[in-house]
């Protein structure tokens, strides 16, 4: 394992850097890959298609009914137009333990 994690700590939660696959057979959360640039990001899946802000909507649904937080809790940061993106997560310390966990049990 590489160690590197698509999360930074923040005095309020996490921020995550996430790679969407729109338009996909079914909504799921992939692997941490490793992208040309030499960052990670969380590959994730979903069904919605790019177009008018959809992929956008169903990435934070999708999230936060994966870790059972309220919508409001997560915020997109950058890359409204782009697959790659950065997202707010606000949470307390021991849900962004598990979800640090959760996701660097799915890091190469």
């Amino acid at each position: 394992m590489s160690g590197a994690l698509p999360l930074t700590a923040t005095p309020d939660g996490l921020v995550l850097t996430v790679r969407v696959t729109p338009k996909s057979a079914k909504d799921a959360v992939e692997a941490v890959r490793i992208e040309s640039d030499g960052r990670p990001v969380l590959a994730v899946r979903l069904t919605a298609p790019p177009v008018e802000g959809a992929a956008n909507a169903a990435l934070v649904t999708f999230l936060a009914k994966h870790w059972r937080i309220p919508k409001r809790s997560i915020q997109l940061l950058s890359g409204e137009t782009t697959r790659v993106k950065r997202l707010a997560i606000v949470t307390d310390a021991a849900l962004a333990a598990r979800i640090t966990a959760e996701i660097g049990a799915l890091a190469p």
